[in-house]
């Protein structure tokens, strides 16, 4: 299978369904020289928990905020409801830059064609910035998100009232008991009563400022919520609480929800479909029970012999599995690309790697 037919394949299967909410194409953000994310794609369908797993610098947040625009992308394009909303120019401009360079030592006819490639390219960057800073595709109300440190990313000068009440003024609410309700219903939603609402952010406990959190998420009425990593710094009774809330908020409101995550034994709980990243690239995209059943790439593996369980003999003779990607693989040559190995399960895998995998889920069968 070639590369070209893989990332057609790719595109193909979030098409079939027609409740795709959000979809990530070909997603690349690079700092400088840094590439946090680079070439991801996968979608996310209405009414979904999809998990977005791996260890810290894999580029989970980065992703996250790219999504919500927290970042211009570099490159590659972001759909919502079938709109596109951020688009990267990078690819463009290389194109732009590749064809002068070409144009230097071109017969005249070629010229022609290379200018008509600058001038395409140049309307793609047009209506890349045009579809990325309109008006209509800021999803202010449609996507939030919620943080990881909930103290860092209230207002300490803010009381609980203006922190929840901001985005409904931003918004455009001037009906100040139209506010009130809101912000009064949602924090009873969240668990906390109305006399929290004039206090201040270092009033409260760790979880009841993710309550908080959430809270302001959910007072917009979004659609789909951002939660980037909103109890890896909560203790394990009140991650508990916090999961179960997300949870009833996102069977009663009809939610969808990007979960970011570290922790593979709450994903696991949590999620119906897992993406799997590792140093900026998504490396396998599956279900939450077929990932924990069949997991095919390396790190994948190595992640899940990493979970611990309250078993002392099980923990006494658990195996850790470590990857090593310049042992594990052999990418010299055979190069690797996002293929689907089964039905709605993408490994990043060269051509020899594919064949492996197809076999061991055969056997398996």
């Amino acid at each position: 299978m070639s590369e070209i037919q893989n990332q057609e394949a790719l595109q193909a299967a979030p098409s079939v369904n027609d409740d795709v909410l959000l979809r990530v194409e070909h997603l690349c953000q690079y700092f400088k020289v840094n590439k946090a994310v680079d070439d991801v794609s996968f979608d996310i369908k209405k009414g979904e928990v999809f998990g977005l797993v791996g260890e810290s610098g894999c580029g989970k947040t980065t992703t996250g905020r790219s999504i919500i625009k927290l970042y211009d992308i570099t490159d590659g394009n972001i759909y919502f409801r079938g709109k596109r909303i951020a688009a990267g120019i990078r690819t463009y401009r290389e194109k732009i830059k590749q064809a002068r360079e070409e144009m230097k030592n071109a017969d005249p006819a070629r010229k022609e064609e290379l200018r008509q490639v600058i001038l395409q390219q140049r309307e793609e960057i047009r209506a890349a910035k045009r579809d990325h800073f309109a008006k209509e595709n800021r999803c202010v109300t449609e996507i939030q998100m919620i943080f990881q440190d909930p103290i860092a990313s209230l207002d300490p000068r803010m009381t609980v009232y203006e922190i929840i009440a901001e985005g409904l003024k931003i918004r455009g609410e001037r009906d100040k008991s139209i506010i009130d309700e809101k912000v009064f219903r949602v924090l009873e939603r969240v668990g906390l009563v109305r006399e929290h609402a004039g206090r201040y952010p270092h009033e409260f406990s760790g979880g009841q400022r993710q309550r908080i959190g959430v809270a302001r998420a959910v007072v917009m009425e979004p659609e789909i919520i951002i939660a980037d990593e909103p109890v890896s710094a909560l203790d394990v009774s009140i991650q508990a609480q916090v999961i179960n809330l997300l949870n009833e908020l996102r069977n009663d409101l009809g939610l969808t929800i990007l979960f970011i995550a570290h922790d593979l034994s709450v994903v696991k709980y949590f999620s119906d479909r897992i993406g799997v990243m590792y140093y900026g690239k998504m490396v396998e995209l599956a279900t939450s029970d077929e990932l924990f059943a069949h997991p095919l790439h390396p790190y994948t593996r190595a992640l899940l012999s990493a979970i611990p369980l309250p078993d002392p003999n099980y923990e006494k003779n658990r195996v850790r599995v470590k990857y090593n990607p310049l042992s594990d693989h052999d990418y010299s040559v055979d190069k690797p690309s996002f293929r689907e190995v089964a039905p709605g399960h993408f490994v990043m895998c060269n051509d020899a790697e594919f064949d492996k995998y197809i076999r061991e889920m055969q056997q398996e069968q």
